[in-house]
């Protein structure tokens, strides 16, 4: 999985849709192997942004979560934390 790629379900506050929108786009990056596509390739790039936000949309509006929301920023602090942790040094 992509590391800026961040779980999405079942935080407190919800993921936004930039935050889904985020998440679509780093995953078309990932698979196309590019971080910005060529003219020729652009509205294929895009359409498959949009098919993956909407997809994401959906799925997340129809999960049910059976815990409590986790807290967004404690989740971050703890990644952030493991990663100091991980450095070479």
């Amino acid at each position: 999985m992509c590391r800026n790629i961040k779980p999405l379900f079942n935080f407190a506050p919800p993921a936004t849709d930039d935050d889904i929108r985020a998440a679509a786009l780093q995953f078309v990056r990932k698979i196309a192997g590019t971080r910005k596509p060529s003219k020729q390739n652009t509205d294929a790039f895009d359409v498959a942004v949009e098919e993956i936000y909407q997809n994401s949309k959906r799925m997340l509006d129809g999960l049910v979560a059976t815990t409590p929301p986790r807290d967004r920023a404690k989740f971050e602090a703890l990644k952030k934390l493991r990663f100091k942790r991980a450095e070479p040094r």
